[in-house]
């Protein structure tokens, strides 16, 4: 299957099983505050965000158990590869978000670690909730029926 083009967004990191995992409700996008030998990291495209989650904290947001690995060539400058890191969003958007994680029993799932064609580093997180046994199994169902669906038309004409 052919890549969509995001936008000339070079996309560092995408967590394919958070829609599989949880109903995403909305999205929004954060900056990132990064280490000069974090972003080199992220440049090598060696990132992982599927194991991580955003978590709100005394009015701040932060990025927990994301994944990037060391750069080679930054050895006395390095960092640490799985450390939490701060999401940069509006005061306005940590209001709601904190809210929802909190009244609603919402998550914070990242979906997407990005640069944009400036050359900064975004973070694509989606507010979710999770999904039960039975909830992945139609969804599963779902998925497999239009592709079938999908091969009878392009058969039959």
């Amino acid at each position: 299957m052919a890549k969509k083009k995001d936008d000339d967004r070079k996309i560092v990191a995408d967590n394919r099983k958070a829609r599989f995992s949880y109903y995403i409700e909305s999205s929004l996008e954060a900056g990132l505050v990064l280490a000069g030998s974090e972003v080199k990291s992220l440049r090598t495209g060696k990132a992982t965000i599927s194991e991580s989650y955003a978590q709100a904290k005394d009015g701040e947001i932060f990025l927990i158990n994301a994944y990037i690995p060391e750069y080679n060539k930054a050895a006395r400058f390095g960092h640490e590869p799985r450390r939490v890191r701060k999401l940069l969003v509006r005061k306005t958007e940590i209001k709601k978000l904190s809210a929802a994680i909190q009244r609603e029993g919402m998550t914070l799932i990242p979906l997407k670690l990005y640069f944009t064609p400036k050359g900064i580093a975004k973070l694509e997180l989606g507010i979710a909730k999770g999904k039960k046994t039975h909830d992945k199994r139609e969804t599963e169902k779902q998925r497999d029926w239009a592709r079938d669906k999908a091969r009878l038309m392009r058969d039959k004409g």
